[in-house]
């Protein structure tokens, strides 16, 4: 049978603590190793996407692309068309009041940002488009709006959601194909 070491009474209880601390970590180290990834054959091996060099993003009014928003069809199809060509996609809501005046910093910032194409969804954000797209020649622009199409610029009819998201995935993919050489 074990029994303590005949120490002091701070020593002892030292002692224990630093005992009862080599379990604990004894067991913390046991549960990490039964829980890690198992490499088995039959494990799903990990995964990364590979993206182009290629940046596109969504410009929407301040309701973003919650569902039922102009925006939530429109960004699914721009999701489309990143699985189909790799292009990366993001999205920027212009807060504020809803005004071309108001959207066009926004705009600007997405330029800046060396976005290769440029999705706009709103009234106010179709005027900024218009506003800054002959500025900007080495920019793809994509309006959802009524309008016409212009050299940098395309445009899909709003409308039934399925058929939004479908041309914008459609437009979008042909336009990151154009701008990446592909």
């Amino acid at each position: 049978m074990f029994s303590f070491p005949q120490l002091p009474g701070s020593s002892r209880k030292a002692w224990t603590a630093g005992i009862a601390g080599l379990c604990g970590a004894a067991l913390v180290a046991g549960t990490v190793v039964w829980l890690w990834p198992s490499s088995e054959a039959g494990a799903p091996a990990p995964t990364a996407r590979t993206y182009r060099d290629v940046d596109v993003c969504l410009l929407t009014d301040a309701r973003g692309v919650v569902p039922g928003s102009p925006g939530a069809s429109v960004w699914a199809g721009m999701r489309d068309a990143s699985d189909r060509v790799r292009a990366r996609v993001s999205f920027l809501q212009a807060l504020g009041p809803d005004t071309e005046e108001n959207a066009v910093p926004y705009l600007n910032s997405l330029v800046q940002e060396h976005c290769a194409v440029i999705v706009a969804v709103g009234a106010s954000e179709d005027q900024a488009v218009r506003a800054v797209a002959g500025d900007q020649p080495a920019t793809r622009f994509v309006v959802v709006g009524d309008g016409t199409s212009d050299r940098n610029v395309s445009m899909v009819r709003p409308g039934e959601d399925a058929r939004v998201r479908s041309e914008v995935g459609r437009i979008v993919g042909n336009l990151v194909n154009s701008v990446s050489g592909s």
